[in-house]
């Protein structure tokens, strides 16, 4: 679960020194707003649009109408929000990605080639390249009991942190209307089967069809 195991190209990001300074990919997470916020004013303005406060938009990138993105958010190249995108802030989105009608983005880093389509909530999560969510699938982010999030694998792990929704490594498939509870970490590979409540560790290249169910592919 380690940065190294979950991303194979650290550069296929914008936010590549804060994976180097980090063992865990959930230490990122309270580091993702100054980041945004200090990255923006460095970005070539010959590349980069810059619309509105704490807002950078690479000049390749389509934006359709009805779009909402507030700051500190950086969108790459050759990226598409679609219809009805709300973009809360404390974004960057990599290159090559799709944000899709209706889907919310908050305090969350998707790496090149990311694709939340249709009607998904991507909050205090990371997404490593290629990641793709079904629709309807969303990151649950704050435990009902508002405790602190545990990652609960073979070693439980402390994060110390209230807000914490995924982790999803390189590769990974989302089935449709998954909900992905708080704390869950997904390496890379790993696949979920639509209609899935997914909690805890779904080891590389294993498919989760439930909870006491989850096999390696063939």
């Amino acid at each position: 679960m380690k940065n190294e195991d979950m991303f194979r190209e650290p550069s296929a990001t914008l936010a590549e020194r804060l994976f180097l300074e980090t063992t865990y990919p959930w230490e990122v997470l309270p580091k993702i707003k100054a980041f945004v916020s200090a990255l923006g004013p460095m970005l070539d303005p010959a590349e980069y649009d810059h619309p509105s406060d704490d807002v950078w938009i690479h000049k390749s990138a389509r934006l359709f109408p009805n779009v909402n993105i507030y700051g500190p958010t950086v969108i790459c190249a050759d990226t598409e929000v679609r219809p009805g995108a709300f973009i809360r802030g404390s974004v960057l989105v990599g290159r090559g990605c799709v944000v899709g009608n209706s889907t919310e983005l908050k305090n969350c880093i998707l790496f090149d080639h990311v694709q939340v389509p249709h009607y998904n909530y991507v909050g205090d999560s990371i997404l490593g390249s290629y990641a793709h969510m079904g629709a309807g699938s969303i990151c649950s982010n704050v435990k009902s009991d508002k405790t602190l999030v545990v990652v609960r694998g073979e070693h439980n792990i402390e994060t110390g942190l209230k807000k914490f929704g995924a982790i999803l490594g390189d590769h990974v498939e989302i089935g449709c209307n998954s909900v992905l509870n708080p704390g869950t970490v997904l390496e890379p590979y790993a696949s979920v089967y639509p209609l899935s409540r997914v909690r805890g560790v779904v080891k590389r290249g294993h498919i989760f069809k439930a909870q006491n169910d989850i096999v390696q592919r063939i």
